[in-house]
């Protein structure tokens, strides 16, 4: 048997993101309605729009789809993501959603590892000096991520203390934190996808002083443990540039890029249906 080549790693684990972890495998749970090809989620605050594949609509009925989701949130007063992937088709979709007044936020790249491979990996490696990490399930805890996750980026994440407790309460996503000295210095999760082989890996930002320790890389180890204990056989992680890097050091491959297209309606702005 000939070993598998990087590219047909690559090609096996697109395949199986595509197959496994979008359209409704991406939206399951919340509030929804589907036109044509893409999934219309209907978040409180925030519309998103999800699809497998778009290959085979033409520029015109691309134009009026991509519209159609604008103008739904619009008339709602609301913003709407577009999260593209940087292998879609049509390859102009970022250039027409652009036209339709969409803004492009920051690319991260997808990488995905098998979970056992990265849990020997890092064997040994999911205990920090002086940082004890934990599961929790705890509210106050929940409570100390959101101000910590502020620190980090520069802006309000209040909004995180109820984000994570409904994760919590859905039951299938599991949350760490990071604590030194009494103050929660970092923190992550990970959502363990049903149906799916797919474990997804969200946060690790640490606080600027507690960097450069191994924390972000112990996160990683107890989370990849956890999905192997459930039987979850990849991990898949929207990377940011700093994080891309050192994920990719230890064993995990791009297999694609995502970027956020969004659209934020004006004060008073509507636009007919």
């Amino acid at each position: 048997m000939t070993e598998t080549t990087r590219d047909e790693q690559v090609a096996e684990l697109l395949a199986a993101y595509d197959e496994q972890l979008r359209g409704g495998a991406e939206t399951s749970g919340v509030p929804s309605t589907t036109d044509g090809p893409v999934i219309r989620v209907e978040y409180p605050t925030r519309g998103f729009v999800s699809y497998r594949c778009l290959e085979g609509l033409d520029g015109t009925e691309l134009d009026a789809l991509i519209a159609r989701q604008r103008d739904f949130f619009a008339a709602k007063g609301q913003a709407v993501e577009w999260k593209t992937r940087g292998h879609d088709l049509p390859a102009d979709l970022p250039d027409r959603l652009t036209a339709a007044g969409f803004v492009p936020e920051e690319r991260e790249t997808v990488v995905i590892a098998e979970s056992a491979v990265i849990a020997a990996r890092l064997q040994g490696r999911d205990a920090v000096d002086g940082v004890t990490i934990r599961r929790t399930t705890d509210l106050a805890d929940f409570e100390r991520i959101a101000p910590m996750e502020s620190t980090v980026w520069g802006e309000d994440w209040s909004w995180l203390t109820q984000d994570l407790a409904g994760r919590h309460a859905a039951g299938n996503t599991d949350i760490y934190v990071a604590v030194a000295d009494g103050t929660v210095v970092s923190a992550a999760w990970a959502v363990h996808r049903p149906g799916t082989d797919f474990t997804g890996l969200w946060g690790g930002p640490t606080l600027a002083e507690w960097r450069g320790r191994g924390i972000y890389k112990a996160l990683v180890a107890v989370r990849a443990a956890r999905a192997v204990e459930l039987g979850h056989r990849y991990l898949q992680v929207d990377a940011s540039d700093d994080s891309s890097p050192i994920l990719q050091r230890l064993g995990f491959l791009p297999v694609t890029t995502t970027t956020p297209y969004v659209f934020t309606p004006r004060d008073g702005e509507r636009h007919d249906r």
